[in-house]
């Protein structure tokens, strides 16, 4: 009796046990997969923000308009005779 086709029907058995499992360690694996994709994009995100952010606090440090264009742009304030526009936030739906 040939018995070579036993092997691969039980492997064959075993992955769509584990793939149809809701408890198995398969399933936590893709979606621990999936949560360090999306922990690694955020990641990338967060060290172009950082540094963004360096750079402004190094402007500040060294240069003095710098710190007047910030402070303008963040209270909205002018210099007599200059009118401040103000346009609407494109992310922020207006109603």
């Amino acid at each position: 009796m040939n018995r070579y086709w036993l092997v691969p029907a039980l492997v064959l058995g075993a992955l769509v046990v584990v793939a149809l499992d809701q408890e198995s360690g398969l399933r936590s694996w893709l979606s621990l997969r999936e949560s360090l994709r999306d922990s690694r994009t955020q990641v990338g995100w967060l060290e172009g923000e950082l540094g963004r952010l360096r750079r402004d606090g190094s402007d500040l440090v060294s240069d003095p308009l710098a710190v007047e264009r910030t402070i303008r742009e963040e209270l909205g304030l002018a210099r007599p005779g200059e009118v401040v526009v103000l346009f609407p936030d494109s992310a922020s739906p207006t109603y």
